[in-house]
């Protein structure tokens, strides 16, 4: 009996654990990693924050994975598009899906969709050199910045939006995400969370970073931390560092970061563009299941602001002709079984919760139930030789993985003399240039 072959949709950390998973199975396996950019990694290249090298650094990793013998890497092909979901189902044993949570939720709230009124994950994605938001442009010149969220893709926006040009410089921040916040008027900076400190979503860690800040005082109010009760060893941390901002003099930074809890935005107020966020106070309540719930009170401001970025949440895109379940955003599975060859692995199959190292075991439960499925099944994948003709039939202009080794390399060597680890490649023609690949029209 030949090699199980499977087809790993989505190459960030989900796809590489799961990919690790199968190749070290005690049966021959053969992975294809199937990616709609021309670069690997996904949220660690870009979603992870530019000067947290070292959580980027699992990378490492995954280069070990991509080196094992039965690992192909086929970038620059997007499913739905370049193929589709039934021709992996014909081409493969087995298809993973690890496509992560592609798009952010919305809040329904009046003028969400003003000029200045902007999706945290647009934001992150533009300042981390995704190629299919680099045309857009943020303006950054008021005086005050609002984030909404109290998770750590809020806390990372605020602090990015906090540093100054010698934090910003030995970054992998995209050249013209370093002019921007380099030349930006914001002087204050707001983070909005719903619910009280003790419910707040951000790890500690990343809280602390936020009182290292060269150029900006945190502050945080007092009476939000009256009464607040930890439920874990989390919420227990994070009170403490909270209390010890609270207790702080400001110390005349050119910023200032304000932490507000128990609040909650009903409307973003405009003309033609973002001019303030009107702001109600919330009080705690529990519910018949013992959950703690945000109530609206009768309290309400507006907050002037240039710019509000929405970090509620991220959420899964369907895919065409995959099952999709509007509700969670994710792939409906068992875990982690879709149809009897056909998997899930990572957000799409959980949904946006944990971190890098969350998607490790979550893979290890999908390929065992990829390997319980097919271990005695015929194989019917076709060859690799096989899926390179289709791709190539239908003029997909494949990157392998020495094409990424190649961007990789343009990258680093222009970023050493800078003394940053790289200097990205942000767009498709540069990227696919540097992958040794012509010029193509944009991906919309």
């Amino acid at each position: 009996m030949g090699a199980l072959r499977v087809a790993v949709v989505g190459s960030g950390p989900a796809g590489f654990y799961a990919a690790g998973a199968l190749l070290a199975a005690d049966v021959p396996v053969e992975v294809d990693m199937i990616e709609r950019l021309p670069t690997p990694w996904g949220l660690v290249r870009l979603g992870v924050a530019p000067d947290h090298p070292k959580i980027k650094s699992v990378s490492r990793a995954f280069e070990r994975i991509a080196l094992q013998p039965g690992f192909r890497f086929l970038g620059n092909v997007e499913v739905g598009r370049d193929i589709e979901h039934d021709d992996l189902v014909e081409l493969y044993d087995a298809v993973v899906y690890a496509v992560g949570a592609q798009s952010d939720r919305r809040m329904g709230i009046p003028g969400e969709d003003l000029p200045g009124s902007w999706a945290a994950t647009e934001f992150v994605a533009w300042y981390n050199g995704h190629p299919d938001f680099q045309h857009l442009e943020f303006d950054l010149t008021g005086e005050r910045a609002v984030v909404i969220g109290n998770g750590n893709v809020a806390v990372d926006v605020a602090r990015m939006l906090a540093l100054t040009p010698e934090e910003l410089a030995p970054t992998d921040t995209t050249d013209a995400g370093i002019d921007a916040f380099t030349s930006a008027g914001i002087r204050e900076i707001v983070m909005v969370g719903r619910r009280g400190p003790a419910q707040a979503a951000f790890t500690t860690p990343e809280l602390q970073e936020l009182g290292e800040l060269a150029g900006a005082d945190v502050i945080v109010d007092p009476g939000d931390l009256e009464g607040a009760e930890p439920k874990d060893t989390n919420a227990e941390r994070n009170l403490a560092v909270l209390r010890e901002y609270a207790a702080r003099e400001p110390a005349g930074k050119p910023k200032r970061l304000v932490l507000r809890f128990l609040t909650s935005p009903v409307a973003i107020v405009g003309e033609e563009r973002v001019e303030a966020i009107e702001l109600v106070r919330n009080r705690l309540e529990v519910d018949a299941d013992g959950a703690t719930r945000a109530v609206a009170t009768d309290e309400r401001e507006t907050l002037p602001a240039g710019i509000v970025f929405r970090s509620v949440g991220y959420r899964g895109v369907a895919l065409p002709g995959v099952p999709f379940d509007e509700d969670t955003g994710t792939i409906p599975n068992d875990r982690g079984r879709v149809a009897p060859g056909v998997y899930v692995t990572g957000w799409i199959k959980r949904g946006p919760t944990g971190v890098i190292g969350t998607n490790k075991k979550d893979a290890t439960e999908t390929v065992q139930l990829v390997l319980e499925d097919l271990r005695d099944a015929p194989r019917k994948g076709r060859s690799a030789e096989e899926v390179e003709a289709r791709l190539l039939e239908r003029g997909v202009r494949l990157v392998v993985y020495a094409g990424w080794t190649s961007i990789d390399e343009c990258e680093r060597v222009a970023g050493e003399p800078l003394g940053r680890p790289r200097v990205k490649l942000c767009t498709w023609d540069e990227l696919l240039a540097a992958a040794g690949l012509e010029p193509s029209a944009p991906r919309v």
